[in-house]
């Protein structure tokens, strides 16, 4: 297949290109490399296969210029990956949220409607359940809140999916991710920041009491999940659970990375922040059952794999 990859050049974008390409399909990337974090740390992520891929730099908010590459290149299908991410910065900055993670969506389903691509796979977050009661989080909840303004557009894109699957006949998955960490995640994300400020000796932010629970996934499992969804023959759209369905504390994950990096920590203890989910946890049999999603690395084998890579970069 020839799949274009939206934000191929981040985290989790750059890990489904390489295994793509491992497994013979042609890969196209679309991405605006912006500085949300340093641009950089992209065109690195790709280095390895830049020769292998087209690449295209493309901000998603110009629908002239996505149509554009829909009208140049033919896709079997679209790995849409490509977001502003992050529940904080989604609070400071609601409108620009907006405008990428929704209209620029609208923009690739149009795009991919018009030129007739019959394959969609769109990365949702764990985000949509918000401050859920009922957990484990299973796909067929009733989801009436969100708690930040990214957890609202991963929400929005899903119902702009499951529309265009409805009125065109397009196949859509949406995949719902829990927390990914792994060689090369977002410098942004906790595991990351707290092992480089660990590591520099520098003090960290812990939000609240350190009560709070994640259910974290390893890359290597999130790919396969993905690779799944792209060969999914169930209904026209449907929605999938990514996780590990096993909730770790932040003070035991701080520990972890303490344990991994022998130093210990300094902490900042700072109150809750607003937007933040107390809890995430997967319910991921549906995925097991369709997808054969199986996911086998638990944060212990998974974190000091992590912090390898994280000192090997340095």
């Amino acid at each position: 297949m020839r799949i274009l990859i939206t934000g191929g050049a981040g985290f989790i974008g750059s890990h489904l290109a390489e295994k793509l390409l491992e497994r013979g399909h042609e890969v196209v990337i679309l991405d605006d490399f912006n500085d949300f974090y340093d641009p950089q740390i992209k065109h690195a992520n790709i280095s390895g296969f830049a020769k292998d891929v087209s690449i295209h730099h493309v901000d998603l908010r110009d629908s002239e210029s996505v149509r554009n590459v829909f009208h140049r290149e033919k896709f079997d299908a679209i790995a849409h990956l490509a977001a502003r991410a992050g529940v904080r910065p989604s609070i400071q900055q609601p409108r620009l949220y907006c405008d990428t993670n929704v209209t620029g969506t609208l923009h690739l389903l149009e795009a991919a409607h018009v030129t007739g691509v019959e394959r969609f796979v769109f990365a949702s977050s764990s985000s949509v359940y918000g401050a859920s009661k009922t957990i484990p989080f299973s796909e067929d909840q009733s989801l009436t809140q969100t708690l930040s303004p990214y957890g609202a557009t991963k929400i929005a894109g899903e119902f702009l999916c499951s529309t265009y699957s409805h009125l065109y006949q397009m196949r859509v998955v949406a995949l719902r991710y829990f927390t990914v960490y792994g060689p090369r995640q977002r410098p942004d994300l906790a595991i990351h920041q707290f092992t480089r400020r660990v590591h520099a000796g520098q003090s960290i932010d812990q939000f609240g009491d350190g009560s709070t629970r994640r259910d974290y996934t390893y890359i290597d499992d999130i790919i396969q999940g993905t690779m799944a969804a792209l060969d999914y023959k169930g209904p026209l759209y449907d929605i999938f659970n990514l996780g590990e369905s096993e909730t770790i504390r932040l003070k035991d994950l701080i520990s972890a990375i303490e344990n991994a990096l022998g130093k210990k920590a300094k902490i900042n203890r700072l109150p809750e922040q607003p937007g933040d989910m107390p809890l995430t946890c997967a319910d991921i049999s549906k995925a097991r059952q369709l997808l054969g999603y199986n996911p086998t690395t638990k944060l212990s084998e998974g974190l000091p794999k992590f912090i390898e890579w994280f000192l090997r970069s340095q």
